[in-house]
């Protein structure tokens, strides 16, 4: 599951940013390295809720600083998700 997240956030950050997916890695700082500003923040934040179904608290986004991290609180938020079954 972790690499399938990755990639999507990946693949998100390089829409937002303009950056090529093949220049994003875990450890890349978004604000340092591809010059995202708090609105891109917000964009990739929005964009991440509405691919992966969950809700990031709007504490969290500042801390969200690399892929890696953004990649640990989409985990963690996945697996905090109640199973619903329709």
């Amino acid at each position: 599951m972790t690499d399938n997240v990755e990639k999507e956030i990946v693949a998100i950050i390089s829409d937002v940013s303009g950056f090529e997916p093949e220049d994003i890695k875990p450890g890349t700082n978004f604000f340092q390295d591809l010059e995202i500003d708090s609105i891109k923040a917000i964009e990739i934040t929005v964009a991440i809720e509405k691919k992966f179904k969950i809700s990031v608290r709007d504490e969290d986004v500042p801390n969200i600083t690399t892929v890696k991290e953004a990649v640990e609180l989409v985990n963690k938020l996945i697996a905090e998700k109640p199973n619903v079954k329709a």
